[in-house]
């Protein structure tokens, strides 16, 4: 039988086209299921925040950081023994309490330190380091807008100061996801020791008309935890004033979920409170951290705390659930020498791993012992 050539032609070429729509059309459908995510189920699970004080930039911590014949400064050693205890966590926050101004650098009254000790910080895991305190003008304009420069560069988040009202209306509060709830990161200053901010810099100041402001657009925001960050207190107290707890019930009562706060350069207690309106609410509120690390070397002035807060997933809702705390003690020394940050657990399980002398057994032993008298029925944390 002869085939007509004009029908095999529009034969093979509706073949073709039927071949063609069915291979695209499973094609299509592959390529959409691949794409396509589902939402983690994050249920009856928690997250943990981790928090330290105060990190200084002294002189003396500057010059202990710079290798030597030449003008670079390393600080990743100092961290090594508290970093299993930061990776613990799934969000690490400090209190940067220096500017990275770049040089001259500079400690105390005005810091200005290496942008290696802000990355140093990050290699040894914290993710967010808050900038509002007393000394986030201690190079002006320069000073405030570099810091923010290098903690962008760094890829380190950061909330507090901002270089105008532009970037602060655009990113604060400040919101992280974790598991899929928000957590508002909130963080103010008493003061910046009478130097002046120039405009269009901002440092966020303790004024509760804008903080209620600024935690009604975080509740708008949808956050599901509202944490607030506070440069507060009398430096060297070891009680927190009235001042720090009239405030902490005034921020309890406009919807805080947790307060965390530094400036004393010593530990102060920690407690639950209530909202005024909600007995059942607990709010942890830590009233100073004490120092991260720093060149006091004075009793009680010569280490700090890291706070642990767990935070539980139930029923969709985020909320505080428990608590611990770390106490750590500043070595100076070592090989390189620095300024080593020792959870004093783990000195106390394997002393010989840290070799401190006499002396210093002696002041680990009394800022320990110090420090769990004032803390007294909290909870240690350990690895």
């Amino acid at each position: 039988m002869k085939i007509n050539k004009n029908i095999l032609i529009s034969f093979c070429l509706v073949f073709s086209a039927i071949t063609f729509l069915i291979f695209s059309t499973s094609n299509v459908k592959k390529t959409h299921y691949t794409k396509e995510k589902k939402k983690a189920n994050f249920e009856d699970s928690v997250i943990t925040l981790f928090f330290v004080g105060d990190l200084m930039g002294h002189q003396p911590m500057i010059n202990a950081a710079k290798i030597a014949d030449s003008n670079k400064h390393d600080y990743a050693h100092w961290f090594q023994y508290i970093r299993p205890f930061i990776e613990k966590h799934d969000y690490a926050i400090a209190n940067l309490e220096v500017t990275l101004a770049g040089e001259p650098y500079s400690g105390y009254p005005q810091f200005s330190s290496p942008d290696s000790y802000a990355l140093a910080t990050k290699n040894s895991g914290f993710d967010f380091l808050i900038t509002a305190n007393n000394h986030s003008l201690d190079r002006g304009k320069k000073g405030l807008e570099r810091t923010i420069a290098v903690l962008d560069q760094l890829k380190i988040e950061h909330t507090g100061t901002f270089k105008d009202e532009k970037t602060r209306n655009e990113n604060y509060p400040f919101i992280k996801i974790l598991k899929n709830k928000k957590i508002a990161i909130l963080n103010y200053t008493y003061g910046t020791n009478g130097l002046k901010v120039e405009f269009p810099n901002i440092v966020n100041a303790i004024d509760t008309n804008q903080i209620r402001k600024d935690i009604q657009k975080a509740k708008s925001l949808k956050s599901d935890f509202i944490l607030l960050t506070l440069h507060w207190g009398s430096e060297y107290q070891r009680n927190y004033n009235s001042a720090q707890s009239n405030l902490a019930q005034w921020l309890c009562d406009e919807g805080a979920d947790a307060i965390i706060g530094m400036h004393p350069h010593v530990i102060q207690p920690m407690e639950i409170m209530h909202p005024k309106n909600d007995k059942t609410k607990n709010v942890p509120i830590a009233y100073s951290l004490g120092n991260y690390v720093s060149n006091q070397r004075d009793q009680y002035k010569n280490g700090g705390i890291g706070v642990s807060l767990e935070l539980s997933i139930k029923n969709g809702e985020l909320k505080f659930e428990d608590w611990t705390y770390l106490p750590f003690w500043v070595h100076l020394g070592g090989k390189p020498k620095g300024y080593y940050v020792v959870p004093i657990s783990e000195w106390e399980s394997n002393p010989s791993k840290f070799n401190l002398n006499p002396t210093e057994e002696k002041e680990i032993k009394q800022f320990g012992s110090d420090t769990r008298g004032l803390l007294i029925g909290l909870k240690e944390m350990k690895l």
